[in-house]
């Protein structure tokens, strides 16, 4: 293994890619090389695990790098990183963005835990520039709380990092091709149709979004909301409280924790939100009981009480289910899950078609019998096939 860093200076470079001349802002900051794996490696990695069937598509050699970036947060500028895979070869070849899912944990970012993420960074030996983001509060930017589904600032921070993987393409000799394919499970989904939202929405030249395949995710945040008040106990409670300090932090609200938890969990969430507690060590301080969980008024009235207005407005805000989608969209779901319900994701289909989405690019894939946990599988498999054959 070898290890090379490089530091960019920030100024403005101008270069060709592909035809397509632009002026990059330099959104790339660090990057640093860590080692090459060989097809013949790869093959004999994968062929020992649960994913032999993808062996077919693997092809190169490839390259992992870690990066750090430019992205914005309440307004600023702030670094963010993630790692990237090349794969070797001269054939231009499309970016492949892959989302993880839920982590409190500092060391569970894709750029710390390396040993897991390099595995899922042979993909890019099936002919993909592989581009997996830790997300803010993770990485280098793991001095602020994570903005637990934000899907402003998540489609964003996705968004620059493929941004900044352009250039090292660029940088470093590789031939991006200007298409982009988005993928991710669970908070992975949610934060794949943000980037897809995102790069909808906005002018950016040379990126071609093929397709999206979100899975698993809670898009319509409002309905989650619903989901929570209505139920007399729920299984991960620390799903609740990381998306209710993750909003307070981001979004700087005076709205104190005691307005939406009860005693004592008001005063214990904000210290287990810092990097050192699993969700599973969270969850252990915090109760399955909804009822002891949240007060009696936010349960009741949080739709009616204007001192709550700003929790809706938030949820609304950033609920993904109230747009017209125009790329080739697959959206997965199990449907067993009641983790993130599965119900979540129909009606979020079902109102992108009542909205005037076309049902050509709008796909929905039944993970049948699959709860949260078993549908990440089936979903990655499927997903190789179909991307393949868009590309």
């Amino acid at each position: 293994m070898y290890k090379i860093k490089y530091f960019l200076i920030p100024i403005l470079l101008f270069f060709s890619c592909n035809n397509d001349d632009y002026k990059s802002e330099v959104y790339i900051d660090t990057y640093t090389k860590l080692f090459s794996i060989t097809k013949d490696n790869i093959l004999e990695i994968v062929q020992n695990s649960e994913f032999e069937n993808l062996r077919e598509y693997l092809k190169y050699d490839i390259s992992l790098y870690t990066i750090t970036y430019n992205t914005i947060y309440k307004g600023n500028n702030i670094k963010a990183s993630g790692i990237v895979a090349f794969p070797d070869t001269d054939v231009g070849i499309p970016i492949l963005n892959f989302n993880h899912g839920t982590t409190s944990l500092h060391s569970d970012a894709p750029s710390e835990d390396l040993i897991q993420y390099s595995f899922f960074a042979n993909a890019a030996s099936a002919g993909y520039i592989f581009v997996i983001p830790d997300y803010l509060g993770f990485g280098v930017s793991d001095n602020i709380v994570h903005p637990y589904y934000r899907s402003d600032l998540t489609g964003q921070t996705v968004v620059d990092m493929i941004r900044a993987t352009r250039e090292l393409a660029v940088i470093e000799g590789y031939n991006f091709n200007g298409d982009v394919f988005l993928s991710g499970y669970s908070e992975g989904g949610f934060a794949t149709m943000s980037a897809h939202y995102n790069l909808e929405n906005n002018e950016y030249s040379g990126l071609n979004l093929i397709a999206s395949a979100p899975a698993a995710g809670g898009y319509d945040i409002s309905g989650m909301l619903d989901y929570f008040i209505t139920r007399d106990s729920y299984h991960v409670p620390y799903y609740i409280a990381y998306v209710a300090i993750g909003y307070k932090t981001s979004y700087d609200w005076s709205l104190p924790l005691s307005s939406i938890f009860n005693e004592p969990y008001d005063s214990i969430i904000p210290e287990y939100f810092n990097g050192k507690f699993s969700g599973d060590e969270i969850n252990s301080v915090l109760t399955n009981s909804i009822n002891e969980l949240l007060t009696s008024n936010f349960i009741n009235n949080v739709f009616t009480d204007p001192d709550l207005r700003v929790v809706v407005d938030a949820f609304e805000e950033n609920s993904l289910d109230n747009w017209i989608p125009k790329n080739k969209m697959i959206m997965y779901h199990g449907t067993s899950d009641i983790t993130v319900p599965y119900q979540n994701s129909v009606d979020t289909y079902n109102n992108f078609i009542s909205l005037g989405a076309s049902t050509n690019n709008i796909e929905f894939i039944d993970l049948l019998e699959e709860d949260h946990s078993s549908g990440a599988l089936p979903y990655i498999i499927d997903l190789f096939d179909r991307f393949d054959k868009l590309k």
